[in-house]
């Protein structure tokens, strides 16, 4: 996302607006991405205010899934942050990492993207079913009827060894 200050003004260019040429992972970087269990998903309001949270997530050609589950998030019947977040402004990022003591382990996947809620139909039900069989603790929760971020990977950047540790 670009942005211009002046004067205590923002101005966006929406990035998704420009549909620039897709940079889906590669063959490494999605090995690194499958055995990564958590990203952290970023999205910012219309304003710019950041917003970050850690998310399961599973990636199906030139998309990444996240649900929304029940394991509860917030107070009252307001919508999540990320969700008003991505409505307002669908330019998203989300990073894979991994973390060691060795540091010669590190590595990292950044994919950039926009982001569309998902409420119904076959891409929704297909991406809860893929959620499902990569994260066992979904199989129990009533998720059907929850939304899918669905993330339209626009660009991939990685750093780092992404190479599969023993």
């Amino acid at each position: 996302m670009n942005r211009r200050t002046r004067r205590n003004r923002v101005w966006f260019r929406n990035t998704c607006e420009d549909k620039p040429a897709s940079m889906p992972p590669s063959d490494p970087e999605r090995r690194f991405l499958a055995q990564q269990r958590v990203g952290h998903l970023a999205t910012a309001d219309r304003g710019a205010v950041p917003h970050v949270v850690p998310v399961c997530f599973a990636i199906e050609g030139d998309a990444l899934y996240i649900t929304v589950d029940e394991k509860p998030k917030r107070s009252g019947g307001t919508t999540l942050k990320r969700l008003r977040n991505i409505a307002e402004n669908p330019a998203v990022t989300i990073i894979v990492d991994r973390y060691d003591e060795n540091w010669e382990k590190l590595g990292w996947v950044m994919l950039r993207g926009c982001a569309e809620i998902l409420t119904q139909g076959s891409e929704h039900d297909d991406a809860q079913a893929l959620l499902r069989s990569r994260y066992p603790q979904l199989q129990s929760m009533q998720i059907a009827h929850h939304p899918v971020i669905a993330i339209r990977i626009e660009r991939t950047i990685s750093w780092g060894n992404l190479s599969a540790l023993v």
